[in-house]
């Protein structure tokens, strides 16, 4: 199946003010399931653009402005090629079938950076963390499906994540924020997981949250399945709706624009930002 996705952003200043370099992670990571055809980039005129591979193997525009403007404005428009994705068509290692389990030395070496660095795991009034062995995928599922159910979707375009206890006292937050509690919890059961963001595409029937604009969710390592990916914000486990152009440690990792303008003074400004995901054919 062939897909098409045009996004746009401007942000508007009311005056001339110049910018720090910016990063763009929106290039779909390549993978078996998933082939990039072609891609056109664009931002301001006057920019220099170079692309490289960051710390976590995401492809990344670096961009430098020059010049003072009014506007900084980036145009993306790719087309792919996608082949449907069982989002459970994996076979777990034998010690890994069920929670709590150990990560093997080696795997250890490479994954210490994602598990738990502290005491502090969230507690959620909604579910319980099991205290006996349970099977892997069946934990993950309600757990998924417990912050999906319980939390309520905010749309909010701009701003950091908030910390988990703040999204949870709340009851509500963006995926962004769905991301960090599950990512917390997921770590507090001894699992190592990280963040990740692209694109969310309903090619069938029923709505989604976030769909139609960028989004985020999280992975977890799970031996002999690799990375899988799970979206709380939607209560559903990632398979060829979810396009990922960049994971990382954090959330500061993942975030799609990255940069900042200068002036003497704070400058009134506004961001507006489009996404259209056109199908072409049925998966």
């Amino acid at each position: 199946m062939k897909v098409e996705i045009r996004y746009a952003s401007a942000y508007t200043y009311d005056r001339r003010v110049s910018f720090s370099p910016h990063l763009f992670r929106l290039i779909p990571k390549v993978d078996r399931n998933l082939k990039v055809r072609s891609f056109d980039f664009a931002t301001n005129r006057c920019a220099v653009t170079n692309w490289r591979r960051d710390l976590f193997d995401n492809e990344v525009a670096s961009c430098f402005y020059p010049n003072f403007s009014t506007t900084l404005s980036v145009k993306l428009k790719l087309s792919l090629e996608v082949e449907a994705k069982n989002a459970f068509g994996f076979l777990l290692e034998p010690h890994a079938l069920h929670v709590p389990f150990a990560y093997r030395a080696a795997d250890m070496r490479v994954l210490s950076p994602y598990l738990l660095q502290t005491d502090a795991t969230p507690r959620l009034r909604f579910w319980r963390q099991p205290v006996t062995q349970r099977p892997t995928i069946d934990t993950l599922v309600e757990l998924n499906s417990a912050l999906h159910g319980n939390l309520e979707y905010e749309r909010r375009d701009e701003g950091a994540a908030r910390p988990a206890a703040e999204t949870l006292r709340l009851g509500r937050g963006s995926c962004r924020d769905f991301a960090v509690v599950m990512v917390e919890v997921l770590r507090g059961l001894g699992l190592a997981a990280r963040h990740a963001s692209g694109y969310l595409c309903e090619f069938g029937e029923g709505e989604k949250r976030a769909e139609g604009a960028l989004h985020a969710w999280v992975e977890t390592f799970l031996p002999g399945a690799g990375w899988v990916g799970m979206d709380p914000t939607n209560g559903t486990f990632c398979d060829h709706h979810h396009l990922t152009a960049a994971v990382g440690l954090t959330p500061a990792d993942i975030s799609p624009v990255v940069g900042s303008y200068y002036h003497q003074t704070e400058v009134p400004h506004e961001m507006q930002a489009t996404l259209e995901i056109v199908p072409h054919g049925q998966l």
